[in-house]
């Protein structure tokens, strides 16, 4: 009989036991003789160096194990918000989600943070109520701030007897599905019966499973593991067209690519070839993977993850084979910017295929290289923290032997426009010829830019629309105000126009520019400041103070919440007025305070005109960005500044 094939994601915050619990999965599904400890740097998942130095969770480990009838795939997730983006990558894998919740504790931030995100990406979700052996742990107590911050659809299982459908769980099953309210109401539910409708209301997000235990005393684990193989399913094609989802980037250590697959169809073997975007790569070698093992392997089928060889293109969030959906937007999108440089004598070429590498591996960085006004170059890197930031020094030396130096982080800031604006551009030089039409709209928070096309194909071809739309995307649009990426914004054709003859690709390139810039000319320009969700947890008697500070630095602020001696402090504030928060809070607290945060989103700036007169950006003198337009007369091009585009225009709309 085929094992049914499941992944399981562990999230959690750090230190809730998500490395411990892992190990303990291994352990009971035969994986391994014997359980490692973090305090130990003996465990399977975290086996980076750097991860065992620290003891946190920084990079996406995965193992695979058998319990039963099924072959598990997990996936140990950093709990860390400034690896944020390394847990929503990892949510491509994953069928269903474990979430570790302290039972010694209230439900944080960051766990509601990840809950949310879960729900986004609408996986299913188990709770496992770790750290039972603690004093003052209460299930009671967790599964009502479970309630409170992330779901009242939760439902307890007990260890020894998870189905049993006469009590509470038989209740809430038929509170939430009229045949089992039938059954219940008749003289039972039928376990059997029981389990599929649990199992089904999982799988719709209507349900979440929860059990509890002890990860470091090795209590509840066999007991979990039983139930995951009873309410997971599993609906993989192994007899279908190949595709697969792209998750992870990484080196061996030999500096082999190696690229994270979880086949969704099909079956993929050694030297197949494989289509990724529109082109045509082999796959050398394939491998399963148990923590920082490679396992060499002659196939893969639907459900199965593995790392493979040989391919150049596919990267974190390619699909490979048909396409089959929109991607998801990764949500943890940096809020810093750092400048980095070499202190050992590397040159900044060398230095940047390296940034280039990891940010390959980690797409959120973007490394660049800019040309300052003296000829010089400086190096940047977006970044999600200082915690980061330290990472990533210490990657650098361990892997490519260069020992570098980074900036204090600055904030990232962006543009968007309050309302709706036409925007054209023309580009029309000797023996050249585009025009193009665009409609800028305010888009969803955290959309980014979209495109849409209105334009009939009669008026102008479908292969210059698609160019059209490969332009807007090809490059970052800089906004008027401070010269800042452009953001939240759907892009509309409206129309546009080609010549018969003169017309090439890089005219439409020209005129696209053009187009936004001039529409941002005249629009409701609006800058952005990233924003944190802030919670503080202190000893009650310093919250009024700890409540004063964070007022003065313009955060929102929730009513505050006591939980006997402790006081827990929520809100929002703005990134640029919390950096040094940490070591204000340090201080005035006597380290007795702990803080989270993370990233909230993009919101209008508590101070835009301070930002936009500081930031010295001249609009006119940005010769990449440009808002006028070319047409030609009597065999000549010559320039139109935006504000006369509309009458040389040739469209009429």
């Amino acid at each position: 009989m085929a094992l049914k094939r499941v992944c399981i994601g562990l999230l959690a915050q750090v230190d809730a036991g998500k490395t411990t619990f892992s190990e303990q999965l291994l352990y009971h599904g035969g994986a391994i003789r014997s359980a490692g400890r973090v305090d130990r740097q003996n465990t399977v998942m975290d086996g980076d160096e750097i991860e065992k130095q620290r003891g946190i969770t920084i990079f996406a480990d995965q193992a695979f194990f058998t319990w039963g009838e099924t072959c598990f795939y997990l996936l140990d997730t950093p709990g860390h918000a400034d690896f944020g983006a390394e847990t929503e990558r990892a949510l491509e894998a994953m069928d269903y989600a474990v979430v570790l919740l302290d039972a010694s504790a209230a439900v944080s931030a960051r766990t509601a943070a990840l809950f949310r995100l879960l729900r986004q990406w609408e996986k299913p979700v188990f709770f496992f109520i770790n750290k039972m052996d603690l004093e003052g742990a209460d299930i009671q107590r967790t599964l009502e701030s479970v309630c409170g911050r992330l779901t009242e659809d939760v439902v307890f299982l007990d260890g020894q007897n998870p189905f049993s459908f006469d009590g509470a769980v038989g209740e809430f099953l038929a509170e939430r599905d009229e045949e089992m309210m039938e059954q219940y109401l008749g003289g039972g539910i039928d376990p059997d019966q029981g389990k599929e409708a649990l199992a089904r209301l999982m799988k719709k997000g209507q349900a979440f499973a929860a059990m509890a235990g002890s990860a470091l005393r090795d209590e509840g684990i066999p007991e979990f593991l039983q139930v995951l193989q009873e309410l997971t399913r599993s609906e993989y094609d192994p007899q279908g067209m190949f595709q697969a989802a792209a998750y992870k980037v990484r080196r061996d250590g030999s500096g082999k690519r190696l690229v994270y697959l979880k086949v969704l169809s099909g079956i993929l073997q050694p030297r197949d070839t494989v289509r990724v975007h529109e082109e045509e790569e082999k796959v050398n070698e394939l491998f399963q993977v148990m923590g920082s093992r490679l396992i060499p392997c002659r196939h893969a089928q639907a459900g199965d993850l593995i790392a493979v060889s040989g391919l150049k293109k596919a990267g974190c969030g390619t699909i490979l084979g048909e396409d089959f959906g929109k991607k998801r937007p990764i949500r943890s999108v940096p809020a810093l910017e750092a400048r980095v440089r070499a202190e050992d004598g590397t040159d900044s070429h060398r230095l940047l295929e390296v940034l280039k590498i990891l940010e390959d591996e980690e797409p959120e960085l973007k490394a660049q290289s800019r040309k300052m006004a003296d000829g010089s170059e400086q190096l940047c890197i977006q970044v999600m923290g200082a915690i980061q930031l330290e990472v990533l020094k210490e990657v650098i030396q361990k892997r490519f032997g260069i020992l570098t130096a980074f900036s204090q982080p600055r904030v990232l800031y962006k543009e968007t426009i309050g309302k709706p604006v036409m925007g054209y551009g023309h580009y029309e030089p000797l023996r050249h010829y585009a025009e193009v039409c665009l409609r800028l709209e305010p888009g969803e928070a955290g959309s980014g830019i979209t495109f849409e096309s209105r334009c009939h194909v009669d008026d102008l071809a479908a292969h210059y629309q698609s160019l059209i739309r490969t332009h807007v995307f090809e490059r970052v649009h800089r906004g008027i105000l401070t010269g800042s990426p452009l953001t939240d914004v759907k892009v509309i054709l409206v129309a546009g126009r080609a010549h018969l003859k003169h017309t090439e690709g890089g005219d439409f390139r020209q005129a696209v520019y053009r187009a936004i810039r001039q529409g941002l000319e005249k629009a409701e320009n609006v800058l952005l400041e990233p924003w944190y969700d802030l919670e503080v947890a202190a000893p009650a008697q310093m919250a009024g103070r700890i409540l004063a500070e964070m007022s003065k630095r313009f955060a929102r602020l929730s009513p505050m919440e006591q939980y006997g001696e402790q006081a827990v402090i929520r809100g929002r504030g703005p990134v640029a007025c919390f950096l040094d928060f940490p070591k204000e809070l340090a201080s005035m607290t006597k380290g007795e305070a702990t803080l989270f945060a993370a990233n909230a989103g993009y919101f209008p700036c508590h101070n835009g005109d301070e930002v936009i007169a500081g930031s010295g950006y001249n609009k006119d003198g940005d010769p990449e960005h440009t808002s006028a337009s070319v047409f030609c007369s009597h065999g000549a091009g010559f320039s139109v500044p935006w504000d006369q585009v509309e009458t040389y225009i040739h469209s009429r709309l």
